[in-house]
């Protein structure tokens, strides 16, 4: 286990897009998801994904029970999300102030869906599957968007807020 670095804005790694895991319950796999658990706590971070790491797969986790970054945030329950998939439960989007470890010293409002079902794998290959709405829904969508090569700042309507 180790803290890895945090790639930042500007570096094009984060704008690749990640490859689906292709084996599952690896000791690589689990030293991986070690790395990012221990990265995430050490900068106190909502979530992190191994793109950030500069590992191009498709995993992310997220989680917390009180985060000092979103000190109103309700807690989130800590996940390792690998190969995830994503689907909108309606049309409502709301707009809300972000952060990103990638991306220090700034947040701006972005918009997202309200609720959603995120279905993956854990590292282990069994299947999770589950609806989150709100702040959790929020930060799921956020970290799912670094496997796609996109980071939030692409996804602001209005920078004048």
């Amino acid at each position: 286990m180790a803290v890895r670095e945090i790639l930042k804005m500007g570096d094009l790694r984060l704008l690749r897009v990640a490859q689906p895991v292709q084996q599952f319950d690896t000791p690589a796999l689990h030293e991986l998801v070690a790395d990012l658990q221990e990265t995430m706590a050490a900068a106190d971070g909502a979530g992190l994904a191994a793109p950030q790491i500069g590992v191009d797969l498709a995993v992310v986790i997220f989680g917390f029970e009180h985060n000092e970054r979103y000190p109103d945030a309700p807690a989130v329950p800590r996940t390792v999300l690998v190969n995830p998939h994503i689907e909108a439960l309606g049309p409502e989007e709301e707009d809300d102030w972000e952060g990103c470890l990638s991306v220090p010293g700034m947040r701006g409002v972005v918009p997202r869906w309200v609720r959603i079902r995120y279905r993956g794998f854990d590292p282990f290959g069994q299947p999770v599957d589950r609806e989150a709405e709100g702040f959790h829904a929020r930060v799921v969508q956020h970290e799912c968007d670094h496997l796609i090569g996109t980071l939030y700042p692409m996804r602001i309507r209005d920078f004048t807020r």
